[in-house]
């Protein structure tokens, strides 16, 4: 709906301004027939090889990002282990959530330090390409850093959504990070906190310290360049006062409004792939832009130079970029739904195993017993092989004889039970169905709000009309018969 929506605002707006029928190329080779007529125009060119090499590299710049999002892992395990210890004294519940803060707020900082770097890397790569318009360079650069920062900023929430407290194991059976340090484990309740909490640090950094950083940083070049020149204003005329304030703004290159594009791409992604796990994002983008959207006008109007007009009739690749944003919301929202959350074992109990399930049913709530189906059984037995890393007997000792994990396995055999195949079948059924549905629905709204009011194509239709009516009256000169029917029938 969103895109339906800007589409019809877009064809507006191209209208109003008379650019339908305008093209970039055809202007471009307009201007080099202007400035040099005599040079044929940049051919087209193609090579596999350098498409090779930068396919190559930018699938190991997007490996770095993936490895510090691992090391950002490895680092909130062992911090939450070094919480838990006689040093600290915290609680595992409490030092796994303050590791998780922690982590959150260092995955930011390497969030910023990464995005200069993917600036530098795509900037390289798009000159690697030798591509032959300032189109395509442009459009080839915004794939490529969307890309990176895509990752730079989803590698930590994606590992966190769906494979926290999936990979690690089970008791007598954990999988270790140097055989020494198990992997973190969602909490009983199930990782859905863990991903909003997660999403939440990031997001408000994010919005508030960039919103704070746009605005300050035009503001105080433009403070520094007038304190420069603070003794050249004494013995000046008003016009060329005027003159040297506004050559103190701050300048504005091309990549500024790129930046911007950027931003609410990013942010975009925040209110529409992981929406299901956290729903305060768009209430917290809305929040955001009513804010930007003054202090960037305030920062144009007053703090940076004027840019230089180019047109445009649309906003070129970042449309497509909004539409596998799209994609990526129904996939990832359908996997968060159907695997992360529990609204599909609970749905399994309700109908397969619960109190419920039998038409005529004692009423008492439906969910009763839920908690013990979705907990295994371990025996404290079953450590005796291992019992060499523990100080003293006196554990064997202990009144309990068993405890419970989140996981859908037989007690003694430790291999996975039927609950745990059935769960996995509705899971996957749900998300075949859920991303079938939205895509039907999807390309019926697209079929049903046309990309371009009626209004706009009653108004190019009549303007095409007028034109070609122009032309062909210099074309084919009328006829004394043809002329003299045209009168009477006026």
């Amino acid at each position: 709906m969103f895109l339906e929506l800007w589409m019809r605002t877009r064809a507006r707006v191209v209208n109003d301004w008379d650019l339908f029928n305008w093209d970039e190329d055809e202007e471009e080779l307009a201007l080099g027939l202007i400035y040099c007529p005599d040079v044929p125009p940049q051919k087209y060119h193609y090579s596999f090889r350098r498409t090779g090499i930068v396919l190559f590299l930018s699938f190991v710049q997007i490996a770095v990002i993936i490895c510090i999002a691992l090391g950002i892992v490895v680092f909130r395990i062992t911090l939450s282990v070094s919480l838990m210890t006689a040093q600290f004294h915290f609680k595992r519940e409490v030092a796994e959530i303050v590791s998780l803060m922690i982590g959150a707020v260092l995955h930011y900082i390497t969030l910023l330090i990464m995005t200069k770097v993917n600036c530098i890397v795509a900037k390289k790569l798009c000159k690697l390409e030798m591509q032959r318009t300032d189109l395509a360079r442009e459009n080839s650069y915004t794939a490529k850093m969307f890309t990176f920062q895509f990752f730079n900023l989803f590698a930590s929430i994606i590992y966190i959504a769906f494979f926290l407290g999936r990979i690690n194991g089970y008791p007598g059976n954990y999988v270790k990070i140097a055989r020494k340090w198990r992997l973190e484990e969602c909490h009983p309740s199930g990782c859905i906190t863990n991903l909003f909490l997660q999403m939440g640090v990031i997001m408000v950094l994010k919005q508030v310290v960039g919103t704070t950083t746009e605005y300050v940083y035009p503001y105080l070049k433009y403070k520094r360049n007038k304190y420069q020149t603070r003794f050249s204003n004494d013995n000046v005329d008003e016009v060329t006062r005027h003159w040297i304030k506004n050559y103190n703004l701050a300048d504005v290159n091309s990549y500024s409004l790129f930046e911007e594009f950027l931003e609410m791409a990013i942010q975009y992604s925040f209110t529409t792939i992981f929406v299901a796990a956290f729903p305060l994002a768009p209430l917290l983008a809305l929040l955001n832009n009513l804010l930007e959207i003054r202090l960037d006008a305030k920062k144009m109007i007053l703090h940076l130079k004027r840019p230089i007009p180019r047109k445009a009739k649309d906003i070129g690749i970042w449309f497509e970029i909004l539409e596998v944003i799209g994609v990526l919301a129904v996939i990832g929202n359908g996997l968060v739904i159907s695997f992360t959350s529990d609204f599909i074992p609970r749905q399994v109990y309700l109908y397969m195993s619960g109190p419920c399930k039998h038409p005529h049913h004692i009423k008492i709530d439906c969910m009763t017993g839920y908690v013990n189906y979705s907990l295994s059984v371990y025996h404290l037995k079953h450590f005796e092989k291992s019992i060499d890393h523990f100080k003293g007997s006196h554990v064997l000792n202990y009144p309990i004889t068993h405890c419970r994990y989140r996981d859908y396995r037989n007690e003694y055999t430790q291999e996975l039970t039927v609950q745990f195949w059935q769960i996995s079948a509705a899971r996957l059924a749900f998300l075949v169905l859920f991303e079938n549905i939205a895509v039907c629905i999807k390309y019926l709204a697209a079929w049903f709000i046309p990309e371009v009011p009626v209004g706009i194509q009653n108004k190019n239709l009549r303007r095409t009309y007028e034109q070609l009516k122009e032309e062909l009256k210099m074309i084919v000169p009328r006829s004394p018969m043809t002329s003299l029917a045209h009168q009477l029938t006026v």
